[in-house]
C-alpha cells in the first residue's frame, strides 16, 4: 500500500475529497469500516451504521475481519460513546456478534435493569467467556503469590506432624546434616498455619458507580479466586450510595457480577463503615478499598473511618483502578489526605494484583506501588 492510501486510511475520506487515491477493495472496506465511526459527516451521508440491527452486525463481523484483537476491543468501546449502539446490544443477534471483553461485561451489567428476558441467556454466556478468560489468565498467579507469602509470613513454632512445612524445616536445617545416617537432624520444626484457620483476612470494598466498571469485573474474579483458598478468609462488598454484600456469591463469579447493578453515587463512608463491623482480628487483615475517591458522603467522617481502622492494625490500601487503561481519574486531594494516613493510594493493574496481595500479606511496605 502506497503512503499517500496509508495516509487517507488515518485521516479519513476527508483527506481525499476527490477520491484520487485509489485503494485496494480490502483497504477500501477498511476504510468503510473506519469512516462508519470516526467521521461523522461522512457516516451521515453513507448512513454510517445507523440504527439497524443488521448493519451493526455486519459491521461488528468487519472490524474483526480487518482489525486485530486488541484494536476491536477499542473500536466496540468508541462506537458504544461515539454512536450510542447501547440499545442495540439488548438484541440476542447483535450481541453474539460483539467480541467479548471486559469493557462489554461492564456494559451489560449497566443495562441489567432494562435487559429483556430474551437477552438475558445470551449476555450470561458472554461474561461467562469472559470470566473465564480472565480466570485462565489471572488465577494461577494469584493462587500462588498468596500461597506462596502466607507460607513466608506465617510461621507455627511448635507444629503437629501434619502440619510440618518440610520443604522449609529441611532448609532451615541443611547445616545439621548427618552424614553417618545421612540425613537431617532438624533443630528446629516450620510449620504451616492451624489446618482449618484462615490465616489472614481480605475484604475487598468495590465502588459500583458506572466509572469503576473494569474495575468491578476484575475485582470480582479476583475476589472468587480468593475465596477458594482455605488459608485466607474472603469478604466481597460492593457500594454506591449504598452497601450490597455479596461475599455468598463468591463461589460463582458470573451469578456475582450479574448481581452488581453499575451507576449510581458513592458513599464511601457508609462503606468503610459497614466492612468495619466484618472485621474480627484488624491486625491480620488486609481491606483493599477500590474506588476513584470521589466521595458523595461525608469525607470527614470517611478520614476518620480510615484512620481508625489503620489505628486498629488494618493493612489498608486504596486503588484507583483495578484495570489495564492507563492513569485514571481521581481524586487527587482525597487520596493525598489518605497518604498523609498512612493508605496508599495508586492504580494497580491485574497483573500487578497478585505481587499486591503477596506483598501486603508479607507486611512489606505498599508504597513500593506507587509510581
Amino acid at each position: 500500500m502506497s503512503n499517500a492510501a496509508r495516509w487517507k486510511l488515518v485521516l479519513g475520506s476527508p483527506a481525499d475529497a476527490d477520491n484520487d487515491i485509489p485503494l485496494s477493495p480490502d483497504y477500501g472496506h477498511m476504510d468503510q469500516v473506519l469512516t462508519a465511526l470516526y467521521d461523522s459527516e461522512q457516516a451521515e451521508r453513507k448512513a454510517g451504521l445507523g440504527g439497524s440491527a443488521p448493519k451493526v452486525s455486519r459491521w461488528l463481523g468487519d472490524i474483526r475481519r480487518y482489525f486485530p484483537s486488541s484494536v476491536v476491543a477499542v473500536m466496540q468501546k468508541d462506537a458504544m460513546e461515539r454512536l450510542g449502539l447501547q440499545q442495540l446490544l439488548l438484541e440476542p443477534e447483535v450481541l453474539r456478534t460483539v467480541q467479548p471483553d471486559v469493557h462489554l461485561v461492564g456494559l451489560l451489567m449497566s443495562l441489567g435493569r432494562v435487559m429483556p428476558a430474551k437477552v438475558k441467556h445470551t449476555a450470561r454466556e458472554v461474561v461467562q467467556r469472559v470470566v473465564h478468560d480472565l480466570e485462565q489468565r489471572l488465577a494461577n498467579p494469584l493462587r500462588q503469590a498468596v500461597q506462596g507469602a502466607l507460607s513466608r509470613a506465617v510461621r507455627n513454632p511448635r507444629p503437629r506432624y501434619q502440619e510440618i512445612n518440610w520443604a522449609a524445616t529441611i532448609r532451615a536445617n541443611l547445616k545439621h546434616y548427618q552424614p553417618a545416617y545421612k540425613t537431617v537432624i532438624p533443630e528446629k520444626l516450620v510449620g504451616f498455619g492451624r489446618r482449618g484457620q484462615a490465616l489472614k483476612e481480605i475484604v475487598l470494598c468495590v465502588d459500583q458507580s458506572g466509572s469503576m466498571a473494569a474495575s468491578v469485573v476484575y475485582a470480582g474474579v479476583f475476589g472468587a479466586v480468593l475465596a477458594s483458598l482455605k488459608a485466607v478468609k474472603t469478604h466481597m462488598v460492593v457500594f454506591d450510595t449504598s452497601v450490597a454484600d455479596l461475599t455468598q456469591e463468591l463461589q460463582d463469579p458470573v451469578d456475582l457480577l450479574f448481581g452488581i447493578q453499575l451507576g449510581g453515587g458513592t458513599d464511601i463512608n457508609r462503606a468503610l463503615t459497614y466492612c468495619q463491623q466484618l472485621i474480627t482480628r484488624p491486625a491480620d487483615t488486609i481491606m483493599v478499598l477500590i474506588s476513584d475517591l470521589y466521595e458523595g458522603g461525608n469525607e470527614a467522617e470517611m478520614l476518620r473511618r480510615a484512620a481508625a481502622l489503620k489505628a486498629a492494625g488494618v493493612t489498608l490500601v486504596a486503588l484507583l483502578a483495578l484495570s489495564d487503561e492507563g492513569s485514571p481519574g481521581f481524586d487527587r486531594r482525597m487520596a493525598e489526605q489518605l497518604a498523609a494516613l498512612g493508605v496508599p493510594s495508586f492504580a494497580c493493574t491485574p497483573d500487578q494484583f497478585p505481587a499486591l496481595m503477596a506483598a501486603a500479606i508479607q507486611g512489606r511496605d505498599l508504597g513500593t506501588f506507587v509510581r
